[in-house]
């Protein structure tokens, strides 16, 4: 009993937490994504690369600015990463260059799935000069693509949605840097290191030799959670004491990883004029995370046991956490998620295959989320007979086009990767398990990098050519396509003549419509997946 009354009051205090900040942070990213000031620091940056601030872009050419910047941040990192045994605060060790290929396009597309053992694998130098910086960058570059989509629904006959380059800094300077440098300060607090201290060496209580590593830990976690990225600093993730040392400092991570998916709605709400289409949104992310924690730990409480997860946390916490990590985009973990049960495992699968969209990383669960109920309009309009519209603007063939295209990218690469995963034997013996719990794991793997999230099934042994190289073939698509066909469909939806509402147009911010909206998501991922479901963690389950 004294275990469920703690995990009831940590998730009351989380659920608090973030209704405080919903308001005043979706009004002040509304602000930021809206206001024609600019900031003197800002306005420095943007003369150092040459750009005109105040010059908007039609789509092509804010995608072929994500394109670009994302093309440079990866070539930069792939190079730091095979450098760094000769760059400072080094353990004198480089990575493979199939290994640090698939960390580079990792970070680069905010999904930050590690191959390498974590604090073996990297040094210091590239932890915080690389891989934290690229933090920063992906998260900021999901932020502006959903920010330039809100603009082409509020607008229209324009051709133009924004300036990535304003976007992307404003992102940075305004939001990801103010708050994750306070949060920094309060996991320093609550225990987490942040040093340049050298190892230190120990003798345990075994007796054998240990060397305790330090680094600059809280500043990459801080924004490793706020910006949706996962990984982490040490190999054992946020399960590290280092990392997170106690309760306080877990309800801190799960808040920071929700912060923004959850405050997005409220800056959708305010740029379209119409609040109420926020709330629909954040109901229909809200049911389905609230869902996921519920099962999740239903499914945990009720198997009973702690393998896989923290004694510091038990398995509320854990299961918080599990559901919330796999909801968004961020794959940090603080317990082990190959131990869950095959029903537990199955919901944080589950949360993936829905796009990660409940309420999905920073950006990009709120245009996965749009494009859902764009297309919960168009089969609404279908049964009764309307053309269908979303917010004044037409949805037409080409518009469900890109919309149906969205939806297919991450099912295709998932499905057609990760059955060629299982079959081949270059990859079958990267497998800890076989059978059921074998297929979830290799799925579990390319569900994971396909939707951006990096957690992972630690039964994969993933460190090898074949599956370092077609992880990152599934993390590249999978972020950069549909980031694509989402810029497309801004460009649609912005050149559009508004059409006025009439008594046929069907009301988007309603219960009923949340209703749609929910029914829609769990019936178009449950016609993808369910036999891989079936196959996996359901047959275990039954067996």
């Amino acid at each position: 009993m004294g275990d469920t009354a703690a995990g009831l009051l940590t998730i009351g205090v989380l659920v608090l937490l973030l209704a405080a900040t919903h308001a005043p942070l979706g009004a002040y990213l509304a602000n930021v994504f809206t206001t024609d000031r600019h900031w003197r620091v800002e306005r420095r940056a943007y003369r150092i690369v040459g750009v005109n601030p105040d010059q908007e872009q039609p789509w092509t050419v804010y995608a072929a600015s994500v394109g670009a910047f994302s093309v440079v941040s990866f070539l930069l990192l792939f190079l730091v990463i095979l450098a760094q045994a000769w760059l400072p605060l080094s353990h004198g060790e480089s990575m493979h260059v199939d290994t640090a290929l698939n960390t580079a396009v990792s970070f680069v597309t905010n999904t930050n799935w590690q191959s390498y053992a974590g604090e073996a694998g990297t040094s210091v130098f590239v932890q915080a000069v690389g891989l934290t910086v690229q933090n920063f960058a992906s998260a900021a570059v999901g932020i502006a693509v959903v920010a330039a989509l809100i603009r082409a629904i509020a607008r229209h006959e324009s051709r133009y949605i924004g300036n990535f380059w304003v976007d992307l800094t404003r992102v940075v300077v305004r939001i990801l840097l103010p708050i994750a440098a306070v949060a920094a300060v309060v996991l320093i607090l609550g225990g987490v290191i942040q040093n340049l201290a050298a190892p230190t060496d120990v003798t345990g209580v075994t007796g054998a030799a240990q060397s305790i590593p330090g680094g600059l830990v809280a500043s990459q976690e801080a924004i490793k959670e706020l910006g949706t990225n996962g990984g982490g600093f040490f190999n054992a993730n946020s399960a590290h004491p280092f990392e997170n040392p106690n309760a306080m400092t877990n309800v801190l991570e799960i808040f920071l990883l929700l912060v923004i998916p959850f405050a997005l709605p409220r800056a959708y709400g305010i740029m379209v004029g119409d609040r109420r289409q926020g709330h629909a949104i954040l109901a229909f992310m809200t049911v389905l995370w609230g869902a996921s924690v519920a099962l999740t730990t239903w499914a945990e409480v009720a198997s009973g046991t702690m393998e896989g997860k923290e004694t510091r946390f038990g398995i509320w916490s854990s299961t918080l956490f599990a559901a919330s990590t796999t909801s968004t985009s961020t794959g940090a973990v603080n317990s082990l998620h190959e131990s869950y049960s095959p029903l537990g495992g199955g919901v944080v699968l589950l949360n993936m295959m829905l796009g990660e969209i409940s309420p999905g990383g920073t950006g990009s669960g709120l245009y996965g989320a749009l494009v859902v109920a764009i297309i919960a309009v168009f089969i609404a309009g279908l049964m009764v007979g309307r053309t269908p519209e979303f917010l004044g603007k037409t949805i037409g063939r080409h518009e469900i086009t890109l919309s149906a295209l969205y939806t297919l990218t991450t099912p295709a690469l998932v499905l057609v990767l990760g059955g060629l995963a299982i079959v081949l034997p270059v990859s079958q013996g990267a497998l800890l398990a076989s059978g059921p719990h074998g297929l979830t794991e290799m799925v579990y793997a390319f569900t994971s990098a396909a939707n951006n999230n990096g957690s992972a099934f630690a039964g994969l042994s993933a460190d090898q050519p074949f599956l370092n190289l077609t992880l990152a073939l599934a993390m590249a698509l999978g972020r950069f396509v549909p980031m694509v066909l989402v810029l497309a469909l801004a460009g649609r939806l912005v050149a559009q003549k508004r059409r006025p509402a009439t008594a046929g147009t069907m009301p988007t911010h309603t219960p009923l419509f949340v209703t749609l909206l929910v029914s829609v998501a769990l019936v178009v991922t449950g016609l993808t997946y369910f036999p891989t479901l079936a196959l996996g963690p359901l047959a275990e389950a039954l067996s």
